[in-house]
């Protein structure tokens, strides 16, 4: 049994139901912290759906300089706000940045081939990133560079090398520029004094605190552990920082028989007692506007309603995860989503002109379902044909 009160309140705190929450796209990057963005045109459509719909938008957000992609924590991309990349790199990266960096010798790569890598990189970018102005380096432009200058890049090492400079705070992903975001240097890309230090005085527990406040308000209901999953912080830095912004929040119980939400454990039908964190006025807001978050939905792979949580089972039940995420490989179809479950996968059909709705039932729809899903499809905001 899936828990559609608990899936319907984060729907609505994620801004995918309800009124716009969200005044534009860097607005929506900066209050969920990070986005999941190794699918480049999910996460488009991601941060499009929570701000209006206008993919265009989000695509001039980032040519702006207001949102970059980078590795921010589990050595996975993320979008996030370019004056929040700085510091949550260095907050949650080093675990993922020491792993690479032990894999060096496994890439027959040293020291100093990541040095001359990024002598390279701000030879080539130094002039293309501006922000609002500079359109960036595009990988293959960055990789041919780095061949003539002798660099290896097969077998891995260039994805490698720049997922390394991005991670040490050297490059980001910036402007958008033939179908992806170019390679932009960070110290001229990215506000200045936004790094740990320039933020929060180098105070690791404050910007934990920061980066809780971000996730609980605009995924929560969700615990500590949801949080420590998410970012890979330790639970002892994450249990220091919540008290610093519990004034920001609401706390109480989910049941779980179908996740409504309670103000003690006790109250919480079969719960465990766990104490979940959400933004002020979200159970109240969900009690008046449940109907809406339980409409149809499509979203894109990869989107934080799934992926913002360790478990997902809240959403769906386990045959219906093998279908969402064949194989349990790391790659996810998009959902369709009805009642606060997912119900189908869905993917597009047809040439680049005229493009159709492929879904795959999860379970069972009525025609009048099916056709409300269509519609959605055709106002679906993509990057390209």
């Amino acid at each position: 049994m899936t828990q559609r009160h608990l899936a319907g309140a984060r729907i609505l705190a994620q801004g995918l139901a309800g009124p716009q929450r969200f005044t534009s796209p860097v607005q929506a990057a900066r209050e969920f912290g990070a986005h999941q963005g190794q699918d480049l045109s999910g996460v488009m459509a991601s941060l499009a759906l929570r701000t209006g719909g206008d993919v265009g938008a989000v695509l001039a957000a980032f040519d702006r300089g207001e949102i970059v992609r980078g590795y921010p924590m589990r050595g996975t991309v993320f979008a996030v706000a370019a004056d929040t990349l700085a510091w949550l790199t260095e907050l949650c990266a080093s675990g993922p940045l020491r792993a690479a960096i032990s894999r060096r010798s496994q890439l027959e790569l040293e020291d100093r081939h990541v040095g001359r890598a990024q002598e390279v990189l701000e030879e080539v970018a130094a002039e293309h990133s501006t922000p609002g102005v500079g359109r960036g380096v595009l990988r293959k432009e960055l990789v041919a560079a780095w061949e003539a200058a002798g660099i290896r890049t097969d077998q891995g090492r260039g994805y490698h090398l720049l997922s390394e400079l991005i991670s040490f705070g050297v490059a980001a992903y910036g402007p958008w520029r033939d179908g992806e975001t170019a390679v932009v240097l960070a110290r001229t890309w990215l506000p200045a004094g936004t790094d740990l230090d320039g933020a929060f005085g180098g105070d690791e527990v404050a910007a934990t605190a920061e980066l809780a406040r971000r996730y609980f308000t605009t995924r929560g209901p969700a615990g500590e552990r949801d949080l420590a999953w998410w970012s890979k912080l330790p639970l002892r830095t994450i249990r220091a920082a919540i008290p610093l912004v519990t004034e920001h929040l609401e706390s109480g119980c989910a049941d779980n028989k179908d996740g409504r939400l309670h103000a003690t454990a006790a109250e919480a039908r079969g719960g465990d007692g766990e104490q979940l964190w959400w933004r002020p006025g979200l159970a109240e807001e969900y009690a008046a506007r449940e109907k809406e978050t339980m409409a149809e939905m499509l979203l894109p792979g990869f989107d934080e309603l799934e992926l913002g949580y360790p478990d997902r089972l809240y959403l769906l039940d386990q045959e219906r995860h093998h279908a969402l995420v064949p194989g349990n490989n790391g790659v996810f179809k998009r959902a369709a989503i009805r009642r606060g479950e997912v119900v189908g996968t869905w993917t597009r059909k047809g040439p680049a002109w005229k493009r159709s709705l492929d879904l795959t039932e999860l379970r069972p729809l009525s025609a009048p379902q099916r056709k409300r899903f269509a519609t959605l499809f055709t106002a679906f905001p993509y990057t390209a044909p």
